[in-house]
Order: C-alpha cells, then structure tokens, then sequence
C-alpha cells in the first residue's frame, strides 16, 4: 500500500510547523560578510598583483628545474658517478 500526503506550504511555515529555528537574520549576515569579502579580495585579482606575487616564486623554480637537469646531464656525463667523488 502506498500513500502520498501532499502538503502546501511556505518553506518558513514548514520550519514553524517543525520546530526549526528562523535562521534567516543569521543567513543574512553571513552573506553580507561574504560579499564584503569577496569585495576586498577583489583587489588581488589585479593583473600586476597576481604578477607580482608569482613572478619570484616562478623564476625561483625555474632556477631550481635547470639546477636539476643541470645535475642530471653531468651525471649521465660522468656515467652516474656524481662530479664531487674522485675515482679511484
């Protein structure tokens, strides 16, 4: 047997009806600082900003990248004996 009950009604006279706290003046607040949030984040998005901040991390790692195929080139030059041991 299969019943279906169907029920008119607001989304705030459902919470009212099952007890739910109003929790719109909270929802509020929180979405007013999101978007203030989000308003002062927005000065990072700046082109020359973003630049700013990843240009020494990127060349950073550049440098490391031809440090490490630097490394790899002298070793398989050396036949995988590192440069700093001597043979013997």
């Amino acid at each position: 047997m299969k019943v279906t009950i169907d029920i008119d009604c607001t989304p705030e006279e459902a919470r009212a009806f099952m007890g739910l706290p109003d929790v719109r003046s909270l929802q509020e607040g929180m979405m007013r600082e999101v978007e203030e949030r989000m308003r002062q984040s927005l000065g990072a998005m700046d082109p020359e900003q973003i630049m700013k901040n990843w240009m020494p991390a990127t060349i950073q790692g550049l440098e490391q990248l031809q440090r490490f195929w630097g490394q790899i080139a002298a070793a398989s030059m050396s036949g995988g004996v590192p440069s700093d041991s001597t043979k013997k």
